[in-house]
């Protein structure tokens, strides 16, 4: 039984009370575009604002696979780019996800939801373009932020 609940809808709308973060996974090649950050960029300008500039500063910061960076975009309102896919494209290496990657950064998450108070909110990341399978995510979901009493909902889009 998952401790997470599922909704049709849009991420970039959460629906709930209090401190919400919207998260969801990008990669690490400062590629910005396709998927659901075209979502993102309706709504705020700040979270592509912001990755732009982290990956432009990568070799003075934390920009990598693992690494998260939180955006306030509303008083409530949190977007968390969370770096968890190797490149864009499917390669002799696969594909772009990286599960371990994935995991780091909820755990990075998990922190930031914690001091913030916050429910966490996100489409099945790692799941659209980056390749990868659900089955594989929502444990780690489970495991670094359920787990630990954040509140998450994952919306499936229309």
């Amino acid at each position: 039984m998952s401790g997470i609940t599922y909704l049709r809808g849009d991420a970039t709308v959460p629906s709930a009370k209090g401190v919400k973060i919207v998260a969801y996974v990008c990669n690490d090649i400062g590629g910005w575009g396709k998927g659901f950050v075209l979502a993102l960029s309706r709504r705020w300008a700040e979270p592509e604002a912001a990755y732009r500039a982290w990956h432009r500063d990568r070799a003075a910061g934390d920009f990598g696979l693992g690494a998260v960076q939180l955006v306030q975009v509303e008083r409530y309102v949190w977007v968390a780019n969370m770096i968890g896919q190797r490149g864009t494209r499917t390669g002799s290496k696969g594909v772009p996800v990286r599960y371990e990657a994935i995991d780091t950064a909820l755990d990075r998450l998990a922190g930031h939801a914690r001091e913030l108070g916050a429910s966490v909110h996100m489409p099945r990341i790692g799941c659209g373009l980056a390749g990868g399978t659900w089955s594989r995510v929502e444990p780690l979901v489970e495991e670094r932020l359920v787990r630990r009493g954040i509140p998450v909902t994952v919306y499936d889009h229309d």
